[in-house]
């Protein structure tokens, strides 16, 4: 009976020990050709920015495939692959090609699935970036390319290039003193194409008033614009500038009862975390009121 349990427990351990090793021989492959792909992939990036042709389509298996994402239409073999690169690069703007592998799957021994995230630049301001799939056929001990197909990825458009430098804004913000607070909280917009600024004014009776801001990129003006709404009916348009260490914003206003004025606001960011924020030049239909004192506004 014994013998017959030993037995038992030496055919189980054999059956197991030899699951494990496939297992382990399987990771081996599996990392073995992803490191292979991964360095084919480099290969392929360095010779596209290099813009050199024969190389590149060196790469591809003789039958390979490129679906264009545009037209649908495919490309097939190293003559018209050739072809194809050549017209690329004819072009006066150089194309810079780089790429963000997310997986690279074994297939079969011999096919390896990768996806990954490619980013095509022209110029500065002109990037184009698309979601891909390659299939990869090991010919000869060369990982070479079947079939590629790819989707343009649609980045929003952002302004934040433009706003950044008013980056500083963003948190919360508060100024307390002689019986009044005043809380101010900044944020981005989706995108960050605006600033969105909210502020609650408060007295020992409770709210005195509230508003909110935008602060904007206006592309056909190219410059930076506010638009403040406060809860007493009122409006005020202002122009934003960088000046030196501060930023100067001209304001012209509409009063709930019609009324017009005009203002300059000064915000000075400081090294401390704060920053300053006075009124001058103030104007209400033709008369000119005191300048509001130069405050410091500190985050909550």
């Amino acid at each position: 009976m014994k013998r017959k349990i030993f037995k038992l427990f030496v055919v189980v351990w054999l059956a197991v020990a030899s699951l494990a090793a496939d297992a382990q021989e399987a990771v081996t492959e599996n990392e073995k050709a992803a490191d292979e792909v991964s360095a084919a992939i480099q290969s392929y990036i360095a010779a596209f920015n290099a813009r050199d042709v024969d190389k590149l389509v060196s790469h591809w298996s003789p039958q390979g495939v490129y679906i264009s994402r545009n037209t649908g239409e495919r490309v097939i073999g190293h003559e018209a692959l050739t072809e194809e690169f050549a017209g690329m690069f004819a072009g006066v703007n150089i194309l810079i090609l780089a790429g963000t592998t997310e997986s690279i799957e074994l297939i079969s021994p011999n096919v390896v699935l990768e996806r990954g995230i490619a980013t095509v630049t022209r110029e500065e301001a002109d990037v184009t970036q698309s979601s891909y799939s390659v299939v990869y056929v090991n010919s000869g001990g060369k990982w070479l390319i079947d079939r590629v197909t790819d989707e343009e990825i649609v980045v929003d458009h952002s302004n934040y290039q433009h706003l950044q430098d008013l980056e500083w804004l963003i948190g919360e913000w508060v100024d307390e003193g002689d019986g009044i607070s005043i809380e101010v909280a900044c944020r981005w917009t989706k995108n960050q194409n605006y600033i969105s600024r909210t502020y609650t004014v408060s007295n020992d009776q409770g709210v005195e008033s509230t508003g909110l801001q935008i602060i904007g990129w206006d592309a056909q003006a190219k410059q930076i614009r506010s638009w403040l709404f406060d809860s007493s009916g009122g409006f005020i348009k202002g122009t934003w500038a960088k000046r030196d260490d501060r930023w100067v914003v001209q304001a012209v206003a509409t009063l709930p009862d019609g009324a017009s004025g005009s203002f300059t606001s000064i915000f000075r960011p400081t090294k401390e975390g704060t920053y300053t924020w006075e009124k001058i030049n103030r104007v209400l239909d033709g008369q000119l009121l005191p300048n509001v004192d130069e405050i410091v506004v500190r985050r909550k």
